[in-house]
């Protein structure tokens, strides 16, 4: 099979854990749950590290939000807990932030912070919370910084780490929710986000309880000047645009471009500004600015969720996966077909996106979470490895062969069902406090790896992809079999089948006449001798 031949092959398949492959960049994952003793659960919290312990900061105790104003985000949910965790041996310790000033133990327990580490310093900005102070919920405008060493060693003795702790006088500008903060080339970037004042309620601030929502609509750029006692921002600037910025409780990922410049792309999140729905297209970020990309929905995963961005540069080829969370598409699981639920339903999906040599962008569903889990979750890396350079990406070439043991994800919010919003009373889902490495192994066979049964061996191709008005589907049969092939678009609506083709074994094609397609994104579900072998991803530019 020619690289060529490869590299069009796009695989979407319902697999096991233990059973994800790639077409270009081979590997795959084991999810492997480790014993967390004392550990309480939290979602949409900030993390950092030192000397293989972890530092746990903020987020929520409790599951998703209720939709009462009474109920939703209040205090007795916040995380009044400092947690330091060594993942290796399971152990937990912990104090309350009850000793440290009221400004910082409030912003400490709140949600949706935007934090980055920076040497052994953990630097936290915004988040929203109730503040007793302001007798209300509010988004918090302060930076605060924790000296990672000193904190994590008090926390162990329990004692106060507040000597270790400092914070900024108020900045409006740094009060954001619900954004993410990556650095480039030594500048911070704050991206998307919101300010939140006031309770939540889903009725709006005409109805019950009023509060104020303003997205940033933006990406700021600054710098964090720290003294070792007072903290500052220098060099701020912004780009602002409610058209392409209006985003938040997504996940923004490291990224290599194509032509070797560093960045980040924001990947969808919520919500569009005229309909409450997320996001599909996508935004590169660089140091010169910003370029949406409307050529390209990713429709999996589409809430902030534990991810991990992968570079092979031997193939020029940018990956990032995204384990579990929320998302508006889901592959069916009964009939593999791509479904569309606007209620944005948690999902256990885990999803790639690639972005190819040419700029290309491809998603693929790879396999499953353990259950619903993995919104508000966190990605961990394994630190002091060669395997991640400064940006946090690791780097494909950097593993060996065997399983390699990469990272942890723990945390997020862990359902009983995919949709409960409208019937959330509270005990519906839950705060994870489980604690999975992730094994990532290179050199697995390529091709769709099935779980269950039986078809071993049935690989499957499309070419050419982008289609032209007559494509074909490549299937490599290990019998005679019957073959059916069923195209659909995005939304799951039949558009052409082709039913109970006999073919005997080996390499056998499948014409498929689409000249009547539009451009768009499609998906080809096949079965063999009545059962599904797999999907393959379309694209008609």
């Amino acid at each position: 099979m020619s690289n060529s031949f490869i590299r069009a092959i796009l695989l979407v398949a319902s697999i096991s854990m233990t059973g994800i492959s790639f077409a270009q960049s081979d590997f795959r994952f084991h999810l492997q749950e480790v014993p967390l003793s004392g550990f309480q659960g939290v979602q949409s919290f900030a993390v950092g590290e030192h000397a293989g312990l972890w530092m746990v900061v903020g987020g929520r105790t409790d599951g998703l939000h209720r939709r009462q104003p009474f109920a939703s985000f209040d205090a007795a949910g916040g995380n009044n807990k400092l947690q330091v965790v060594n993942p290796e041996t399971g152990q937990v310790w912990s104090v309350a932030t009850a000793s440290l000033p009221v400004s910082v133990a409030e912003q400490l327990a709140a949600t949706n912070m935007q934090f980055i580490q920076r040497d052994t310093t953990l630097y936290l900005i915004g988040g929203y919370g109730y503040s007793s102070l302001e007798g209300d919920h509010i988004t918090f405008p302060y930076i605060t910084a924790i000296d990672l060493p000193g904190a994590i060693q008090a926390v162990q003795n329990g004692n106060s780490p507040a000597p270790f702790i400092r914070q900024s006088g108020t900045d409006e500008r740094m009060r954001v929710t619900g954004g993410v903060l990556i650095e480039l080339h030594g500048d911070l970037y704050l991206a998307g986000g919101q300010k939140f004042m006031g309770r939540y309620n889903p009725m709006g601030p005409t109805h019950g309880p009023g509060f104020e929502q303003v997205y940033t609509d933006a990406i700021r750029r600054f710098r964090i000047v720290d003294s070792g006692t007072a903290l500052s921002v220098s060099g701020f600037g912004e780009w602002v645009s409610a058209q392409h910025l209006h985003r938040r409780d997504y996940n923004a990922v490291p990224q290599v471009f194509p032509d070797g410049r560093e960045g980040f792309t924001m990947f969808t999140g919520v919500f569009q500004p005229d309909i409450d729905l997320p996001w599909l297209n996508t935004v590169d970020v660089d140091s010169a600015g910003y370029t949406p990309n409307n050529q390209f929905s990713q429709l999996l995963n589409q809430y902030h969720t534990a991810h991990l961005p992968v570079f092979d540069e031997s193939a020029n080829a940018m990956h990032t996966v995204f384990f579990g969370g929320i998302g508006r598409y889901y592959v069916d699981a009964a009939t593999g077909l791509l479904k569309d639920d606007p209620n944005v339903p948690f999902v256990r999906t885990i999803s790639r996106v690639t972005r190819l040599s040419d700029g290309a962008m491809d998603e693929v569903k790879i396999g499953d979470m353990p259950d619903l889990m993995g919104s508000g979750a966190e990605f961990i890396p394994v630190f002091g490895t060669n395997l991640f350079d400064d940006n946090g990406i690791l780097r494909f070439q950097q593993l060996s062969s065997d399983s390699t043991h990469i990272g942890y994800i723990t945390g997020g919010i862990r359902s009983t069902a995919p949709n409960i919003f409208f019937t959330n009373t509270g005990t519906e889902s839950t705060a994870s406090a489980k604690l999975y490495k992730i094994f990532m192994v290179r050199g697995a066979a390529t091709g769709v790896q099935l779980s269950g049964d039986t078809s071993a061996g049935i690989s499957l191709t499309v070419s050419p992809n982008p289609l032209a008005d007559e494509a074909v589907i490549g299937v490599e049969l290990v019998s005679n079999s019957r073959v059916s092939v069923l195209v659909t678009d995005s939304f799951g609506r039949q558009l052409l089948q082709v039913n109970d083709r006999k073919l005997a074994a080996g390499r056998q094609q499948i014409p498929l006449h689409l000249g009547f397609l539009p451009r768009g994104n499609y998906v080809a579900r096949v079965s063999v001798d009545g059962k599904i072998a797999g999907t393959v991803k379309l694209a008609r530019k």
